[in-house]
């Protein structure tokens, strides 16, 4: 009998908050361009209103003003530099055996028969997340990111991921379309059973308010979404995204800590292994 192929799974991360503490940019970009953490986002909160504009948008053309004021341009080579330095959080890194998050969620799902895909959808910079220890684990980073001139410097956000517009990678994954130009196909009639990756073999994870439209969507079209939340915050912060269950925009709720044996883990090994009943898959050592 000829052995069955590996079912494609896609395990799908925010980044800011999700993956990593804080947003990417304050840990080094913001204090290069003489700023504090507070002034650029108050002042991005400033322009967006100002302009009826997209947050997202307008925290990007501040950084590109800010940075040419400041006398360094922003390149693609800077920004990864900067990714370098972001805070992941416990776990996802591989240890000294060589196994972190992404090689043990790949291996359990093996077992399964299921094919583990990690994929990004960040309001975040691609670029930065380009540069960031994690990037190898991912088969794609859907994120925002600027337009570059013929001497590799920024001049203009090429693309804004918001907190609605997140919804579309979803579909965007579902059919296998990894890019962000690529509408005919997005807009066309697939059969379910002719998309790469089901919404029922879906696994999202997201932080706060920015995720709840995408946790909401997976949560409704069949797929699973977990609301994870830095453990240092403050127990109100918790309760907020506690709360989330209650107001039935979210599965599961756990701290950002991927460490094997943590609930995190236990939560979607879980959910892997409903997923693989669901496909009628048994593990390969039953």
């Amino acid at each position: 009998m000829a052995k069955a192929s590996l079912l494609k799974t896609a395990l799908i991360y925010d980044f800011d908050g999700t993956l990593a503490r804080g947003n990417m940019q304050e840990v080094t970009f913001i204090p290069s361009v003489g700023m504090g953490i507070g002034d650029f986002w108050g002042e991005a909160d400033r322009l967006t209103r100002q302009a009826d504009g997209d947050n997202i948008l307008m925290y990007m053309q501040l950084m590109l003003h800010r940075a040419r004021e400041n006398g360094t341009p922003i390149t693609k080579k800077d920004l990864r530099e900067h990714g370098q330095d972001v805070k992941l959080f416990d776990g996802l890194k591989s240890d000294l055996t060589g196994r972190g998050w992404f090689e043990r969620m790949d291996a359990f799902g093996a077992r399964y028969g299921l094919e583990i895909e990690h994929y990004i959808v960040s309001a975040g910079l691609e670029e930065m997340i380009d540069g960031c220890p994690i990037r190898d684990a991912f088969r794609h980073v859907f994120a925002s990111k600027f337009v570059y001139d013929e001497a590799g410097t920024a001049i203009w956000p090429a693309v804004g991921v918001n907190y609605t517009t997140k919804t579309q990678y979803l579909f965007r994954i579902n059919k296998g379309v990894l890019n962000h130009w690529e509408h005919d196909k997005i807009n066309r009639f697939i059969p379910d059973e002719d998309r790469p990756v089901p919404f029922e073999r879906m696994i999202f994870l997201g932080d706060g308010d920015t995720d709840v439209p995408t946790m909401k969507m997976m949560h409704t079209k069949g797929g699973f979404s977990i609301a994870v939340y830095d453990p240092r915050n403050s127990e109100r912060d918790q309760q907020k995204i506690y709360g989330l269950i209650s107001e039935d925009r979210v599965n599961f709720v756990a701290a950002a800590d991927y460490r094997e044996g943590s609930p995190l883990d236990l939560i979607v090994k879980g959910l892997i292994g409903r997923i693989a009943v669901n496909e009628g898959r048994m593990p390969a050592d039953s």
